[in-house]
């Protein structure tokens, strides 16, 4: 497994890069902001909102996908530490 750490900020931050094969990652959000979750395009209105201090999320990225993540002008930024298979 390859562990990373990602500053989020206030504009889509790339936070699984595309690769060939499927995989599941799991994210943890550090500190007290949420975190939302999409594509390229994500915004706070569209994404997929994360909860703060809670449990590692376990998403499933198909091959050849992306994950960004954003956070609201409030926030600012937010860390959070993502979990990925090290297939390479």
């Amino acid at each position: 497994m390859r562990s990373t750490s990602v500053t989020v900020g206030t504009t889509p931050t790339l936070l699984v890069a595309a690769d060939d094969l499927n995989r599941y990652v799991y994210l943890h959000v550090i500190g007290n902001t949420g975190v939302y979750l999409g594509g390229s395009t994500v915004t706070t209105a569209t994404g997929i909102p994360t909860e703060k201090h809670t449990t590692p999320v376990e998403l499933f990225i198909p091959s050849r996908q992306t994950l960004y993540g954003v956070v609201t002008a409030e926030a600012g930024t937010a860390d959070i530490r993502i979990l990925t298979p090290d297939v390479d």
